[in-house]
């Protein structure tokens, strides 16, 4: 009995690890990739009368970085769900 709770901890550890892993590189690669490496080519696309490499620099990581809290609560949700671990 201990060893199969033990293995669905590390199971649920992983998946969580796998998620925040992912986010981030998804943060890193709009913040920096987008906002500082890739400027100078995304900055010949205007956005709204913005140059959408500074538009990224200034905004695109800022709501990145919001949208990513919501979709990391919610898939957290879900994984709790599905490893019984919830506080519902």
């Amino acid at each position: 009995m201990a060893s199969s709770n033990n293995s669905q901890a590390k199971a649920y550890w992983q998946a969580n690890l796998r998620l925040l892993l992912s986010l981030l590189v998804v943060w890193f690669v709009v913040s920096f990739g987008f906002g500082i490496l890739l400027v100078d080519a995304l900055n010949q696309i205007n956005l709204g009368g913005f140059k959408l490499g500074f538009w990224f620099a200034q905004q695109g990581s800022i709501f990145t970085f919001v949208i990513l809290i919501f979709v990391y609560a919610a898939k957290m949700n879900a994984l709790d769900r599905k490893y019984d671990v919830h506080e519902d």
